[in-house]
């Protein structure tokens, strides 16, 4: 008697195979893309219009406005921007080994997946410059000029003086004080909560987006000495995810994130449960019983995964939900379920 999973299996591996063109994969030379956006969204004046084959990109100084939307904008491989309602954010340099972007107006949230020693980000706020340091979340607002780290790690850099804020503190950018104080991370809001909820799409077009790139023959390179990581276009989803260049890790929300050559063994040989202390594990630590996919590209027992899976380890709030107009349910930082099963954030086989 076969095992029920090989029907599923063989599924998903025909339909990625038949759709060669399903993930692309791009060599970010530049930050700057607009993955997403919702609402009213300007460009240097103009509307975005966006489409499945074209995403625009904001060159250096180049001003990204919102006023009755929403936006997100690629920045480094593994760091996105999300800026909410009447933000405003101007490019100043836009190159991998040194992207600095300056929040105009408004409020937004950076999601770091992930960090590479060669690519860096900053924030530029008031009179602050904040440098990411590490994989994590945080937020930044305008009035009045502050950060909140809410995971990770930040050097704020006003008037030739830095200082460390790390998770849980917050600290105003407007040269006034120098203090870190500590903050509230279940005091969140609804572009926290979109922001966690965009995190959460993106990682569930990252599984079929690498098993495709290693399919259609593009993925080979990964997982080797020097490979970088990449921005990957799904084109079930219509939007850019995230891939690794190795191994599979969680990101800071607590979603799961797989490299072509490691998930390409997902689909071939199915994870096994085992308990480690009390809460389930699958091997490889990915939490998800299959990797077959339905018409909209991701798998069922993702989606139920992310549905059910366990919160991250410290909760980071509730209140003030939203939904995005991509779909899905109101999602807070940690106070909403994180996909990939089985504890908290964490990263592997890096």
């Amino acid at each position: 008697m076969k095992p029920a999973w090989l029907p599923i299996l063989s599924a998903a591996a025909m339909a990625l195979t038949s759709l060669p063109a399903t993930a692309q994969m791009v060599v970010s030379a530049k930050s700057g893309v607009i993955n997403f956006t919702e609402g009213t969204v300007l460009l240097n004046g103009q509307t975005v219009e966006s489409s499945v084959t074209k995403y625009p990109e904001i060159k250096e100084n180049g001003v990204l406005s919102t006023e009755a939307g929403r936006a997100e904008v690629l920045l480094t491989p593994g760091t996105i921007l999300r800026m909410g309602e009447n933000a405003g954010l101007k490019m100043i340099t836009n190159r991998l080994i040194d992207t600095r972007v300056e929040l105009r107006g408004g409020s937004a949230a950076v999601e770091t997946v992930q960090t590479a020693k060669d690519n860096a980000v900053t924030v530029v706020v008031n009179k602050g410059a904040a440098s990411i340091q590490k994989a994590g979340i945080y937020r930044f607002d305008s009035q009045p000029a502050r950060i909140k780290v809410f995971h990770g790690e930040a050097a704020v850099e006003i008037d030739g003086q830095t200082t460390l804020v790390s998770s849980g503190r917050m600290m105003l950018l407007d040269g006034s004080s120098l203090a870190v104080e500590k903050f509230n991370i279940e005091e969140t809001d609804a572009l926290d909560h979109w922001s966690k909820q965009r995190g959460q799409l993106l990682a569930m077009a990252n599984p079929s987006t690498a098993k495709s790139l290693m399919s259609n023959g593009s993925g080979y390179g990964f997982g080797t000495v020097g490979c970088n990581p990449y921005w990957g276009f799904n084109s079930w989803y219509g939007m850019y995810t995230y891939v690794p260049c190795r191994g599979y890790f969680r990101d800071p929300y607590g979603f799961s994130y797989w490299s072509p050559m490691t998930v390409y063994g997902l689909y071939y040989h199915p994870p096994t449960f085992w308990n480690n202390n009390g809460g389930g594990v699958y091997n490889g630590n990915s939490g998800y019983q299959s990797m077959g996919v339905n018409s909209g590209g991701y798998s069922s027992s993702m989606s139920s995964a992310v549905s059910t899976g366990t919160s991250m380890g410290s909760s980071m709030g509730t209140s003030g939900t939203t939904s995005a107009a991509s779909g899905g349910g109101s999602v807070g930082h940690g106070g909403g379920t994180a996909g990939g099963g089985g504890g908290g954030g964490g990263s592997h086989g890096h």
